[in-house]
């Protein structure tokens, strides 16, 4: 075999590996703004035409969206979540509520089973930050926190697979409950999710598989009722059982 000389990374390969890291590490969440491009210039050293041809290659994988007038933001923690947010963008809201069900259910029915001392710890300081954004009426943040709780149940089932793809569908599955919770959060649409974690704590995989399924199907708010007349704000709901 003939050996080559070895040739230097470009200096823009090397500006997006420093990006992508901030984002795959978590240093930049998911919906968060990156700092702006003279920002970056002045953190990285680097002109500002390497900078920008970074940040647009991180845009057309997925993992960056700018937006004009606004800034840029991270869409994704891989190449691959931003592949699904893209292809299932526009995908019918009850095929990806099923898709929620298969996963969360066989997921929490693992977890009740497999779960350790560390994951029950995990799982309930999940719920507990779930329940405080509840309650602070940021629909965002509840968002983000409910999302991290059921991430947590599949770190539970120790399963790499299914844990890493709904890590991977993560976007799209955020963006269906931002639709199912609406513009601002409301008592009448509150779901708990202390039997979840009850029956994983328990280690009945038959109840912990139902509570996901049934907590997933009452997350309908638009076919729930209305509250009654004076309705409790938020802040009121029923205080966490974990």
């Amino acid at each position: 075999m003939t050996l080559t000389s070895p040739r230097r990374e470009p200096l823009a390969d090397q500006v997006i590996a420093q990006l992508r890291t901030q984002i795959t590490s978590g240093e930049w969440p998911v919906g968060s703004r990156i700092p702006t491009e003279v920002e970056l210039v002045e953190q990285l050293g680097v002109a500002r035409n390497t900078v920008r041809e970074a940040v647009r290659a991180l845009a057309h994988n997925g993992l960056l969206d700018i937006r004009q007038g606004s800034g840029t933001y991270v869409l994704a923690t891989s190449e691959l979540a931003g592949v699904m947010h893209r292809r299932f963008a526009d995908a019918d809201r009850d095929q990806v509520v099923e898709l929620r069900l298969a996963l969360e259910a066989a997921a929490a029915r693992l977890a009740a089973t497999r779960r350790t001392e560390p994951d029950l710890k995990l799982l309930a300081t999940a719920l507990d930050r779930r329940e405080e954004a509840w309650r602070s009426g940021d629909v965002e943040d509840f968002v983000q926190t409910d999302a991290a709780f059921h991430q947590a149940v599949m770190a539970a089932a120790h399963n790499e697979v299914l844990s890493t793809l709904y890590a991977d569908l993560g976007e799209v599955l955020r963006t269906e409950l931002r639709q199912s919770v609406g513009p601002e959060l409301a008592e009448h649409r509150y779901v708990s999710h202390d039997g979840i974690l009850s029956a994983i704590r328990n280690g009945d995989g038959e109840k912990a598989s139902l509570e996901a399924a049934i907590g997933l199907m009452s997350c309908r708010f638009d076919e729930l009722p209305a509250a009654p007349a004076n309705p409790a704000a938020p802040a009121e709901s029923p205080a966490p059982h974990a």
